[in-house]
């Protein structure tokens, strides 16, 4: 058994390989060469080099290193060592001076990229036992400034990445004092840590995001065996136990930052340790049998889940039997803001933190799933119900009501006169605030909510049978302003932050969009609208 979720995990992971392969520069002669980022060095549409994408020198360390099933191919071949050096390379001749590199704008000095490429670059050194003086300089002058330097926003897994990545530098050059730097740091994000079990990321809770901050964590566990880490991640992994979906997908757009991230190699690597953990991989694997994984396969993303399920398929922990499913019954975990229904058949997560956005199962069927209500105005600005609030809620036995108002979103496309007047503030004043520039971005971006003068209340009946109710009310008192609103649908997929890992493809997206419109003259002349859908008409059985 262990074997058939072994090649299943290098399966996935080995088809990233090619287009990972095609995203390099492989010209010996090229000055680019080892670059990843082909929208630099290829099509040359972007005007510097995304230093996160230098973390795609991993997979190809671990192809290198092992065999795996279906990848017997790229064992031992020297040009893969070859390109891995160059890539390595490539991240320090690329870097600036003191250490740190770009993800999305000009001398951004992205923390999280940072950290992300001399993870997977020092680990690939210690796979492949590079010694390189220029390779060693790199992971000191790079490991030195995220000991010196944090970020604006609260993302705890760029933080727990910080701890691996420190020590991962610590283990190459032996220079304790990255040892102890990796434990202060430690320190920190264990202090970040909601008594529920659950790490902030930005706003509040993502479960799609904890399992990236587990798996970093238990990386750095296994590596430098300290114990003091092993309890927070017990808490860790039992809080996501409930956010596995009983048809093995997980998580989705009821998280703070929308994601349907799963990360396996570090639930394997504590499946001794913690039962739930093995429930958890276990759970994951029969979701990837049925294709129910995430899909994170564009030239940014594709490296995170390429190397960690080769990773899974390395240290896939051989007895499957004994692992332990969340105890059954209904939870509220009112710091994250979510409400886990499990009852009978019937299985619901709905986020009280983003205005009753839910996910609804039966057995181990999807039944329904919606991010909340989206509507748009006459002038075509948009306004959602699920941006995280301070929402009033009531929990009863068999029923959830979320309400509050909705807020104003805006999709933000760059201009050519805005990118060219940002960089070049980013190249003269920008440079040197580089946080108080992430700030500002963060604000309009991610975390910004302006309150409209609609409210909506959202109910969810699980017994005798599933029904959802939706009310709307237009709190403008003319008729004429009550009319400027045009659309209004329960939107099956619908996110209005800036994540780069959101709005990737998952099946669930296939789900339809509801639309409203046909009521919505009820609302221009009463200033209210009510619609009620039955979701599942017959009684849930045991």
């Amino acid at each position: 058994m262990s074997r058939s979720v072994s090649a299943l995990y290098a399966e996935v992971g080995l088809r990233g390989l090619p287009k990972i392969l095609g995203l390099l520069d492989r010209n010996r002669l090229s000055p680019t060469y080892g670059c990843f980022d082909k929208a630099y060095w290829h099509y040359r549409t972007a005007a510097f080099p995304s230093g996160m994408a230098q973390e795609f020198v991993l997979p190809l360390a671990l192809v290198y290193r092992y065999r795996f099933p279906g990848g017997e191919g790229y064992v031992g071949q020297p040009r893969l060592r070859e390109w891995v050096l160059a890539g390595i390379h490539y991240a320090a001749r690329s870097a600036h001076r003191d250490g740190s590199c770009d993800d999305y704008f000009p001398y951004e000095r992205a923390l999280g990229a940072a950290a992300f490429s001399l993870y997977a670059c020092s680990e690939s050194a210690l796979l492949l036992e590079l010694r390189d003086a220029t390779l060693e300089a790199f992971f000191r002058r790079r490991g030195q400034w995220l000991i010196r330097h944090g970020e604006s926003g609260l993302l705890a897994n760029h933080h727990a990445l910080v701890v691996l990545a420190l020590y991962n530098v610590y283990l190459y050059t032996r220079d304790a004092a990255f040892r102890h730097a990796a434990r202060a740091r430690l320190q920190q994000l264990l202090g970040w840590q909601s008594a529920e079990g659950w790490f902030p990321e930005y706003e509040g809770c993502d479960p799609g995001y904890t399992t990236a901050t587990i798996d970093f964590l238990a990386k750095y566990y296994r590596k430098s065996g300290d114990a003091q880490v092993l309890a927070p991640l017990r808490r860790a992994v039992q809080f996501v136990a409930d956010f596995m979906h009983p048809d093995g997908s997980f998580a989705g757009e009821y998280g703070s930052r929308n994601t349907y991230l799963f990360f396996p190699h570090g639930f394997e690597l504590l499946a001794p340790q913690v039962p739930e953990a093995l429930w958890l991989a276990e759970r994951y694997v029969q979701g990837l049998r049925r294709g129910l994984r995430v899909f994170l396969e564009d030239d940014r993303l594709i490296g995170h889940l390429t190397y960690n399920h080769l990773q899974a398929a390395l240290d896939c922990w051989p007895q499957r039997q004994g692992g332990l499913a969340p105890a059954p019954g209904c939870r509220h975990w009112p710091e994250a803001g979510l409400y886990v229904y499990r009852r009978d058949s019937l299985y619901a997560v709905v986020s009280l933190a983003k205005g009753g956005v839910c996910k609804i199962f039966v057995n181990d069927r999807l039944l329904y799933g919606d991010s909340g209500l989206i509507a748009r105005q006459r002038n075509g600005r948009c306004l959602v119900s699920h941006l995280i609030d301070r929402y009033e809620s009531t929990l009863a036995e068999d029923s959830v009501t979320v309400g509050g108002y909705f807020g104003y979103v805006r999709y933000r496309l760059p201009s050519l006169p805005a990118v060219l007047a940002f960089y070049a503030f980013m190249a003269t004043v920008g440079r040197l605030g580089r946080n108080a520039v992430r700030r500002v971005l963060q604000r309009l971006l991610i975390v910004g909510k302006r309150r409209a003068p609609l409210r909506f209340r959202r109910t969810l009946r699980f017994a005798p049978h599933v029904t959802l109710c939706d009310e709307v009310w237009d709190l403008r008192p003319r008729r004429q302003g009550r009319r400027q609103l045009v659309d209004l649908y329960a939107g099956t997929d619908h996110t209005s932050i800036y994540v780069a890992m959101s709005n990737a493809y998952h099946p669930a997206c296939l789900l339809p969009w509801h639309d409203y419109g046909a009521q919505l003259p009820q609302l221009w002349q009463t200033g209210y609208l009510r619609v009620c859908r039955t979701l599942y008409p017959e009684r849930v059985q045991p």
